[in-house]
């Protein structure tokens, strides 16, 4: 898995949810609380963000929209 450059790089519907877990601190504790209880499970490898809110009801763009909007907080909040 390659890493991803924070600093500049969104969270996209392409990407698994390993990836933003592993990429972007706090997020696991944000899709956990929207419900994304599967996190851990094999799937999350495989299965990338659209298709598991897709999965869950979830409007995908809606989602990504607000993890972004969270991670950017958290990252804002880690420099000061």
């Amino acid at each position: 898995m390659k890493k991803i450059n924070k600093e500049t790089k969104k969270i996209t519907e392409e990407m698994t949810f390993s990836e933003i877990v592993q990429n972007y601190p706090g997020s696991a504790e944000f899709l956990f609380k929207k419900g994304f209880h599967c996190i851990g499970c094999p799937m999350a490898s495989m299965e990338n963000i659209k298709d598991g809110a897709i999965a869950h009801g979830e409007d995908p763009k809606k989602l990504i929209a607000e993890l972004n909007k969270f991670v950017d907080g958290k990252q804002k909040k880690n420099k000061k």
